[in-house]
């Protein structure tokens, strides 16, 4: 399961614990960037990481809660040995911006084109869409395909899951005798289904039907 949106990491770890050991292990982008900003660009940049004062950008309010779930929301102070604080120091919303925005008469359409910062190099089109539904998804296939492979892959043939509401489904072939199975799914009363399918399966001694799953809780992701 991908590990990434906050309010279906809490949602699973209080009503299906027993599959907890199935989460993957890496963090969201937004905690895996605050810790690289403390723990890396601060050396390279010649910043004292205790003063820098990390904010991430967020459509979900899950995001703030995020942010101190618990001491490994402090990877940075750990891994620098010092007083480097939260990894994101704080979180506001899309919509607490466009009223900070407005409130300081700032009209962005008429504000000149401009470059944004690029502190950490060059990014991929794969951070640009983990975002939204299936973006996590398509970014992690496509990464290990062309890991297993050394090609491009093509375009994944999502179709809706019988039975299942918003979910959908594809197999992806490695070319190698290997098929991965993989779901994407979005908001919680869809993700309860696609759980008790998985846990079904596994109680009854099955192969399970997925080998890789997207959650996202929000609709559209």
């Amino acid at each position: 399961f991908t590990s990434c949106c906050p309010g279906w990491v809490d949602y699973m770890e209080k009503y299906y614990a027993d599959m907890i050991p199935n989460f993957s292990t890496a963090k969201s982008p937004q905690q895996m960037m605050g810790a690289m900003i403390k723990a890396y660009w601060a050396g390279k940049a010649g910043v004292n990481p205790g003063k820098i004062f990390s904010v991430s950008v967020m459509p979900c309010t899950a995001k703030k809660w995020e942010t101190r779930r618990n001491d490994d929301m402090k990877s940075a102070a750990k891994f620098l040995g010092a007083d480097a604080g939260w990894d994101v120091d704080i979180v506001i919303t899309t919509r607490e911006l466009a009223r900070m925005i407005k409130q300081a008469g700032i009209e962005i359409k008429k504000l000149p084109d401009e470059e944004a910062d690029n502190p950490m190099g060059p990014y991929t089109g794969a951070g640009t869409i983990f975002g939204v539904t299936g973006g996590v998804m398509e970014a992690a296939v496509r990464s290990a395909y062309f890991l297993v492979t050394k090609k491009e892959l093509g375009d994944v043939d999502f179709k809706p899951a019988r039975g299942l509401d918003g979910v959908k489904e594809a197999e992806v072939d490695f070319g190698n005798g290997t098929k991965i199975r993989i779901a994407v799914a979005h908001q919680m009363g869809n993700i309860e289904a696609v759980l008790n399918k998985i846990r079904a399966a596994r109680d009854a001694g099955k192969e399970t039907p997925y080998h890789f799953v997207e959650v996202m809780a929000c609709p559209g992701g």
